[in-house]
């Protein structure tokens, strides 16, 4: 049985439960990272040198970085609605997954440590003033790629799972934000989905 290591916090953990159950894969999921088993422990750190949440093990193969492991998850168990197989549509799936990877998660990671976790070690008003304004563009980027349904179209695809885990992070962290509708109606239709509730309607850790 696939093996995930992971607290069910950790909205990176998230998007691979939320993966799981989309495609109705069992598994067994163990706690580990802030509050549980360490993982700067030798057991952990023989599968993910870097000492983050999540691994997958999945018989001899043992997985990180979790937009990685959601790609492996859809195109194993041939969910080409997830992850398209053609080049073309596969790439625009990735094309957002990575976005969500780099300019996206680099632009929140100041101000959600600093107003979501009250971190002592966030907590310079200029640089959480320009996370919060550089989070908010990202966001308005998004906001006109929505239309009515998915954000590539009629079929709810990985990028979907990987930016909703974001949009409900956006919407949760207590600062100012812009009148996005789209962005809003898009929340309201991720949580439509029974395998969101279940998994990614977890708070904004």
């Amino acid at each position: 049985m696939l093996r995930i290591l992971g607290r069910t916090s950790s909205i990176n953990v998230r998007k691979v439960l939320w993966t799981c159950h989309e495609i109705g894969i069992d598994y067994q999921r163990e706690d580990w990272g802030r509050g549980f088993q360490p993982t700067s422990s030798p057991e952990f750190l023989a599968l993910n040198p870097h000492g983050l949440i999540p691994v997958v093990v999945d018989g001899d193969t043992a997985l990180r970085e979790s937009n990685t492991i959601c790609r492996y998850l859809a195109a194993k168990h041939g969910r080409h609605d997830l992850l398209p197989q053609d080049p073309a549509g596969r790439a625009k799936v990735e094309m957002w997954m990575d976005w969500q990877a780099t300019e996206l998660n680099a632009s929140w990671m100041y101000a959600f440590h600093a107003l979501s976790r009250n971190s002592p070690d966030h907590r310079d008003p200029a640089r959480i003033a320009a996370s919060v304004a550089g989070w908010n563009e990202c966001m308005a980027i998004l906001e006109p790629q929505l239309g009515d349904h998915w954000l590539l179209g009629d079929a709810f695809t990985l990028a979907d799972i990987v930016l909703g885990l974001s949009v409900q992070r956006w919407l949760l962290t207590p600062f100012d934000k812009p009148g996005l509708p789209g962005v809003e109606a898009y929340y309201q239709r991720l949580r439509q989905r029974p395998a969101y509730l279940a998994h990614g309607n977890l708070g904004a850790a």
